[in-house]
Protein backbone atom coordinates (compact mmCIF):
# COMPACT_ATOMS: atom_id res chain seq x y z
CA UNK A 1 0.00 0.00 0.00
CA UNK A 2 1.03 3.61 -0.61
CA UNK A 3 -0.05 6.72 1.03
CA UNK A 4 -0.33 10.09 -1.57
CA UNK A 5 -1.38 13.36 0.13
CA UNK A 6 -2.57 15.75 -2.19
CA UNK A 7 -3.96 19.76 -2.42
CA UNK A 8 -7.42 20.49 -3.01
CA UNK A 9 -9.95 22.86 -3.35
CA UNK A 10 -12.20 20.33 -0.95
CA UNK A 11 -12.64 23.12 1.09
CA UNK A 12 -15.71 22.23 3.11
CA UNK A 13 -18.12 19.29 4.29
CA UNK A 14 -20.52 19.12 1.18
CA UNK A 15 -18.04 19.11 -0.79
CA UNK A 16 -16.77 16.13 0.35
CA UNK A 17 -19.75 15.17 0.29
CA UNK A 18 -19.86 15.46 -3.76
CA UNK A 19 -16.11 13.86 -4.17
CA UNK A 20 -17.19 10.66 -2.07
CA UNK A 21 -19.13 8.95 -4.47
CA UNK A 22 -16.56 9.18 -7.29
CA UNK A 23 -13.67 8.42 -4.89
CA UNK A 24 -15.28 5.42 -3.05
CA UNK A 25 -16.14 3.78 -6.35
CA UNK A 26 -11.96 3.70 -6.93
CA UNK A 27 -11.40 -0.07 -6.77
CA UNK A 28 -7.87 0.88 -5.64
CA UNK A 29 -8.44 2.66 -3.03
CA UNK A 30 -8.21 1.66 0.33
CA UNK A 31 -8.86 4.37 2.47
CA UNK A 32 -9.40 8.25 2.28
CA UNK A 33 -9.93 11.43 3.73
CA UNK A 34 -9.88 15.21 3.65
CA UNK A 35 -8.58 17.55 5.92
CA UNK A 36 -10.78 20.87 5.33
CA UNK A 37 -9.20 22.71 8.01
CA UNK A 38 -5.91 22.94 6.94
CA UNK A 39 -5.16 25.91 4.58
CA UNK A 40 -4.41 23.18 1.67
CA UNK A 41 -7.22 20.98 1.67
CA UNK A 42 -5.38 17.80 2.11
CA UNK A 43 -6.48 14.54 0.40
CA UNK A 44 -4.95 11.96 2.04
CA UNK A 45 -4.87 8.29 -0.17
CA UNK A 46 -4.21 5.16 0.45
CA UNK A 47 -3.64 3.03 -2.19
CA UNK A 48 -3.46 -0.57 -3.58
CA UNK A 49 -1.36 -0.34 -6.13
CA UNK A 50 0.84 2.97 -7.89
CA UNK A 51 -2.03 4.21 -9.96
CA UNK A 52 -1.98 8.06 -8.81
CA UNK A 53 -2.99 9.16 -11.98
CA UNK A 54 -6.75 7.76 -11.75
CA UNK A 55 -7.41 9.43 -7.99
CA UNK A 56 -6.23 12.79 -9.68
CA UNK A 57 -8.03 12.29 -13.03
CA UNK A 58 -11.56 11.37 -10.38
CA UNK A 59 -10.96 14.53 -8.14
CA UNK A 60 -10.99 16.37 -11.62
CA UNK A 61 -14.18 14.68 -12.62
CA UNK A 62 -15.96 15.81 -9.62
CA UNK A 63 -15.03 19.31 -10.20
CA UNK A 64 -12.14 20.09 -8.13
CA UNK A 65 -8.59 21.23 -8.33
CA UNK A 66 -6.05 18.66 -7.27
CA UNK A 67 -2.02 18.32 -7.24
CA UNK A 68 0.30 15.90 -5.83
CA UNK A 69 2.30 17.53 -2.74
Amino acid sequence: MKTIKYKTTINCNGCVNAVSPFLNELENIDSWKVDVNHPDKILEVVLDDRDEKTVIKTVKKAGFEIEKI
